[in-house]
Formats: structure tokens, C-alpha cells, sequence
């Protein structure tokens, strides 16, 4: 396999070099702004988490009240 590249010509990128490095540019781009999204859909499954933590201890926490209350009763 090697013989073949070492026979094989270089080929010249001329103009063809310009859409090349404009396609590197353009699947970078489209990678940071998928990790972007990304980001950004991370952090608002975070807060909704959190959100829904507070919620459940604070239910948790009525419940164990009532609780104390129908042991008082």
C-alpha cells in the first residue's frame, strides 16, 4: 500500500484549497454550535431537576406534618 502513495503524485490543492478550508470552517462552526445547544439544554435538565428536588422535599416535608399532626390527634 505504501508503494502506491509513494508513486502516486501529490495532488496541487490550487483553487480547489480555498473550499476545502472553507469546509473545515464550517463543520467547526457547526460543532460548537452543537455544543452550544448542548450546553445549554444541560443546564436548563439541571435546573428542572432542581426545581423538581425543592418540590418533592417540600411535599415530603407536608407530609411528614400531617403525619405529626393525625399522630397528635
Amino acid at each position: 500500500m505504501s508503494a502506491v502513495f509513494a508513486i502516486a503524485p501529490a495532488l496541487p490543492l490550487g483553487k480547489s484549497g480555498k473550499f476545502v478550508a472553507g469546509a473545515y470552517l464550517v463543520f467547526v462552526v457547526l460543532i460548537l454550535v452543537y455544543v452550544a445547544i448542548m450546553a445549554m439544554r444541560a443546564q436548563r435538565t439541571e435546573r428542572e431537576l432542581a426545581a423538581l428536588q425543592r418540590d418533592v422535599e417540600a411535599a415530603r416535608a407536608r407530609d411528614a406534618e400531617t403525619e405529626r399532626e393525625a399522630v397528635r390527634a
